[in-house]
């Protein structure tokens, strides 16, 4: 059983350098063991329910099949080093506190992955068929009863279940400031999916309301509420109002630069299929943006609300909008707010230089 707590009573300390024990390889060290609880763990269940039948495993190998895929593991590396940055202590303990956390955020986004993949109606992930596409094709293959697609979706929403689950599992210790902040993870993520669907299904071209959704899905989700569970777990609150300026710009820029990469990118680097949310009608910032500002943009989005839109004529259009261009400029100055938000935060050691790399790498990850 993993101890987790966030010690909010502890008294705050005055960004340590060298004495905390941080060493330049700890996040490096702690990741590594990131993957270790989550590998030990998956394989544990998967004995367990395989020993009652090879089926019943089958969501768990679903889980373990889209973690051996790799992936970036952006939001237990923004614990981890949310936690280093706030000085966290180098005791057993509390680094076993914190892989546990930053694992649980790894199976909550294979949770998201999974789920996603159903609504957005995605065959491939990380460049492998998804739980859903995989398993619907089995099901043709073998010739079994019923309808394909519906089996198929229905053991991605049991294996996405269990990799939630799994999740909150590992998360069940955290006490304080450290579970707000993963209650209202889990819960934002879910909510900003909901209104991601509303908004593809209404087809409505609002910035500011495709904005939330990035925020809630890639702002908080994938930056700023992980970086404020490692200070939180450290005992840090005063870095949560930082964080949370740094997290929440460096996230938008990260969803930004997600639009342009399914708008305009290669499939094959990206790990998922290209044009795919033109393709799904999904109202992106990116296209909210272009359909406010651009005539030709609009009359397509409104297209689509009498039978759909053309997605190559669309993605023509937003090349000959100059939004790229704008969107580009928009990502600089977000990635120049959230290193702007660090400037005065105490931050131990050489982290304010790595997290403003961090800023940087997330933004510009197709450069």
């Amino acid at each position: 059983m993993f101890k987790l707590s966030a010690e909010p009573d502890r008294p705050a300390p005055q960004a340590p350098t060298g004495s905390a024990g941080v060493d330049r390889d700890a996040r490096d060290k702690l990741l590594a063991r990131v993957g270790v609880v989550i590998d030990d763990l998956l394989k544990t269940e998967a004995e367990r329910w395989g020993a009652v039948d090879a089926r019943v495993a089958v969501p768990v190998e679903a889980i373990a099949d889209i973690v051996r895929a790799g992936g970036k593991r952006l939001r237990p590396a923004f614990c981890v080093s949310g936690y280093l940055a706030a000085g966290g202590p180098a005791d057993e303990e509390a680094r076993e506190t914190v892989v546990a956390a930053a694992a649980a955020l790894e199976l909550l986004h294979v949770f998201a992955l999974i789920h996603d993949d159903i609504m957005d109606n995605s065959d491939t992930r990380r460049g492998t068929p998804t739980v859903h596409a995989k398993h619907a094709a089995l099901h043709a293959e073998r010739g079994w009863a019923g309808e394909h697609r519906r089996f198929g979706e229905g053991i991605g929403i049991l294996a996405g279940d269990l990799a939630l689950s799994y999740a909150n599992r590992l998360a069940s210790g955290l006490t304080g400031p450290a579970l707000r902040i993963w209650n209202d993870l889990v819960t934002e993520v879910i909510i900003g999916q909901q209104l991601d669907i509303a908004l593809a299904a209404e087809l409505t071209a609002d910035p500011a309301l495709s904005r939330w959704v990035a925020v809630c899905k890639s702002g908080n989700y994938t930056i700023h509420r992980p970086l404020a569970l490692g200070a939180a777990i450290a005992g840090r609150p005063e870095l949560l109002a930082p964080f949370e300026k740094y997290g929440v710009a460096a996230g938008e820029a990260f969803q930004l630069r997600d639009d342009l990469l399914d708008a305009f990118g290669d499939g094959a680097a990206t790990g998922k299929p290209a044009g795919l949310d033109l393709v799904e009608h999904k109202m992106t910032l990116l296209l909210a943006l272009a359909a406010t500002k651009d005539e030709r943009v609009a009359r397509l989005v409104e297209d689509g609300r009498s039978g759909g839109w053309d997605p190559v004529e669309l993605r023509d259009a937003l090349l000959a909008s100059g939004v790229r261009r704008e969107v580009e400029e928009q990502i600089d100055q977000l990635v120049a707010a959230a290193c702007a938000a660090l400037d005065d935060a105490p931050l131990a050691d050489d982290w304010h230089k790595r997290l403003v790399k961090m800023a940087e790498q997330v933004a510009y990850r197709d450069r």
